[in-house]
């Protein structure tokens, strides 16, 4: 039988809170696994970020749609039980505590993989399991400060600056899903389960694309530092302003010839400061400053923005998030995806970027209220009685409340 999605017949119990972990089960979710999310009896504290409606975190909801949600007390051996009881016929766990949380609740790795030796389990955390940091909590921020990733970011002789969004956690979350999906792999083909370590420290670390390598190269003579606006070795590779505008030009290779030619400084080409990619990064104040010039001669940021895209020249405004949610690009990519939700009705949060041409659909789904699903799941899944599930509620180990 043709399966109706990826993940058919997947399950997935899912202990993550937040952003990293939560953006990788969404994804699951959004496939065609089943997941259950396990939160305290106060709930995810994502349910507490903005924005709120009626009590409703938008927030959370962007971060787990297409989940069940079940809401125990994991202090409680008898809330243990029960994750242990639907861990035993699950492929996946996800969890993104501090190393050690899991452990004092019973569901470190190895007590689950004595419940199911073919579990998947993925840990993720800012420093990793192991290592002189490990025990320190952390977040997207703190893994970008330990990365060397903040310290590129601002201005040379300013303090460094975060953008404020976490593509640390979003990325690792992705991660956390390509390892996943290759240990299910390894696993169909007849290998065992295993535990995944994802290190959002070392994910951030390795978007040095040539930070690293420039510095251990050149013994220590090139110390990667802030640039500012600008590329720290390429040119024109920046931000530049025309009129009002902020654009963003970069010129590479025969790129540069073009743009040299479309500037009317065809002079450059024969200058031996601007004779390759080296030379023009040795000397990227004067072509910066030409692209500047150019750029105030033009004064019209579409205007110049066509030239140099006609030019075939990658070019680009610096967009905010209204402009590129209603941008034309992305309304026909569809970029943007709209929820239906009990309480928030339409609600528009970006579209996971993964597209397959044999499930080319995104899902109707939803999040979870918290608690929402502990009647079904205990009784349907796992054989609980009423009188049962009334005694788990009365003695505070499961939420009676579904908020």
């Amino acid at each position: 039988m043709v399966p109706q999605s990826m993940f058919d017949g997947i399950k997935v119990i899912d202990f993550s809170h937040f952003v990293a972990g939560p953006h990788c089960t969404k994804m699951l979710a959004e496939h065609g696994a089943e997941v259950i999310k396990i939160e305290p009896l106060s709930g995810d504290p994502a349910r507490m970020l903005p924005m709120h409606k009626e009590g409703r975190s938008a927030f959370y909801v962007q971060h787990n749609v297409g989940k069940k949600t079940m809401s125990l007390d994991l202090a409680r051996p008898e809330a243990q039980k029960i994750c242990h009881d639907l861990i035993k016929d699950a492929d996946v766990v996800v969890e993104n505590f501090s190393p050690g949380v899991m452990k004092r609740h019973n569901m470190d790795w190895e007590t689950l993989k004595t419940i199911n030796p073919n579990l998947v389990m993925c840990s993720i955390s800012c420093f990793g399991q192991d290592g002189p940091l490990s025990t320190l909590p952390g977040y997207d921020y703190i893994g970008q400060s330990y990365a060397g990733i903040l310290d590129m970011n601002g201005e040379p002789d300013r303090a460094p600056v975060f953008a404020d969004l976490t593509f640390g956690d979003v990325s690792s979350g992705t991660h956390a899903y390509a390892a996943i999906v290759a240990a299910l792999f390894h696993r169909f083909r007849g290998g065992p389960g295993q535990h995944l370590d994802l290190c959002l420290q070392e994910i951030l670390f390795s978007y040095h694309e040539m930070n690293v390598q420039l510095y251990h190269a050149s013994a220590g003579a090139f110390v990667p530092k802030r640039s500012g606006s600008s590329h720290g070795v390429a040119a024109p590779a920046g931000i530049f302003k025309c009129n009002e505008r902020y654009l963003f030009v970069l010129a590479l290779g025969a790129q540069w010839d073009k743009l040299a030619k479309t500037m009317g400084r065809e002079d450059m080409l024969s200058d031996p400061r601007f004779a390759d990619l080296a030379a023009r990064g040795a000397n990227k104040e004067a072509v910066n400053k030409a692209v500047q010039s150019w750029l105030d001669s033009i004064g019209d940021p579409d205007e110049a923005l066509k030239i140099l895209q006609d030019a075939r020249i990658p070019s680009a405004p610096i967009l905010s998030v209204p402009e590129v949610m209603e941008h034309p690009h992305t309304k026909a990519r569809n970029m943007v995806r709209t929820l239906v939700d009990p309480v928030w009705g339409e609600l528009k949060v970006p579209r996971t970027p993964l597209r397959f041409s044999a499930f080319p659909d995104t899902p109707e789904q939803t999040a979870g209220f918290l608690g929402e699903h502990n009647h079904e799941i205990l009784s349907e899944v796992l054989g609980y009685s009423a009188q049962q599930i009334a005694a788990l509620e009365s003695e505070g180990v499961i939420n009676a409340k579904h908020i």
